[in-house]
């Protein structure tokens, strides 16, 4: 397992909370998922306009194979196994107090991202793990979910309990330890944008 290790001294839960694929299809309860909900539902937006919306299925639920299949072939192997599956969304207009018509958010997806990690950090803080993917089929999402044509589908979640990495199918073994990050002169510059950040 590596040890992550942060430059300047930070809250543990943001090193300690990372992606991993073994989990134990043990259930997690509407209670549980509920409180991960309502930590992204206090995330910061702009306008207040809060335009992440959030679409799940329980395991053992009649929604869950379903959701299940809209994840491409490698990533149902693990996350088959999971306690929850999440989509997550966001309004692309907001129609302000005062307005008489919607317009354009252009920070609809930086305002999902934070209530998703939100999400995630509560879920690491309540002893849960979380895996978000790119990897599966947005078309046939929203026909399934239902979701409107001004809303953007952005990632899918696994949610639940971490298993041993021994679970795992003998390819994915290797890479179920925390990853690194980036030093931070890499990430961010005084003044103006520095040839270190590219």
């Amino acid at each position: 397992m590596s040890q992550r290790q942060p430059e300047h001294p930070i809250n543990p839960l943001f090193v300690d909370r990372w992606s991993p694929r073994a989990f134990d299809a043990s259930p997690i309860g509407q209670e549980q998922l509920h409180a991960l909900l309502e930590a992204a539902r206090w995330a910061p937006s702009a306008h207040n306009a809060q335009p992440w919306r959030f679409v799940y299925a329980l395991r053992d639920s009649a929604e869950w194979p379903a959701f299940l299949d809209l994840l491409i072939a490698n990533n149902q192997r693990w996350a088959a196994n999971a306690s929850v599956l999440l989509v997550v969304l966001s309004k692309r207009s907001f129609q302000a107090p005062g307005k008489d018509a919607p317009a354009p958010l252009g920070s609809h997806a930086f305002d999902a991202g934070a209530a998703w990690a939100s999400l995630a950090l509560q879920a690491a803080h309540d002893g849960l793990a979380t895996h978000a993917m790119g990897g599966f089929d947005r078309e046939r999402a929203r026909a399934l979910l239902g979701v409107p044509a001004d809303y953007d589908i952005h990632v899918a979640v696994a949610i639940g309990r971490r298993a041993e990495r021994d679970s795992l199918p003998d390819d994915l073994r290797a890479r179920e330890q925390p990853n690194q990050r980036e030093p931070l002169q890499r990430l961010a510059a005084a003044g103006r944008f520095d040839p270190a950040l590219l």
